[in-house]
């Protein structure tokens, strides 16, 4: 049995993470996924939430806007429109971000737009949601 797993994350702008984890948990549309090495062949649309992805005793934490993820042995793909790590959510330019999208959103906008700027809320509300929780 193979020790690790491949973990990457892709945005229409490129690469945002790849890095060898023990195991990953994704925010799959209806709940939540854990995927560990030798994890069944899959493919799932992911909702709007985190990836969290554990290798040791650490954690990284990935906000993503939709998308979807192939588990393929030992390897998870992830194709997402947005992705931050929690990291370096900035909570100012999020709720910046957040106050634009619906703004734009009372704008006659065409439906791709509308999409865009449907996932850019979503993916701002998450950002906001998950840098105000409480921490234990």
């Amino acid at each position: 049995m193979a020790a690790n797993l491949k973990l990457e994350i892709v945005t229409p702008e490129g690469q945002v993470y790849s890095r060898d984890v023990d195991m990953v948990l994704l925010p799959a549309r209806d709940g939540e996924l854990g995927i560990f090495p030798q994890h069944a062949p899959l493919m799932t649309l992911l909702g709007t939430g985190e990836i969290i992805a554990r290798s040791g005793g650490q954690e990284d934490r990935i906000i993503v806007t939709s998308g979807c993820a192939e588990v393929t042995g030992n390897q998870v793909s992830v194709l997402t429109v947005f992705a931050t790590e929690e990291g370096a959510v900035d909570v100012e330019k999020a709720e910046e971000a957040r106050r634009k999208a619906e703004e734009r959103l009372k704008q006659k906008l065409s439906p791709e737009e509308t999409s865009l700027v449907q996932a850019s809320l979503a993916h701002s509300l998450a950002q906001l949601k998950i840098k105000r929780r409480p921490r234990p």
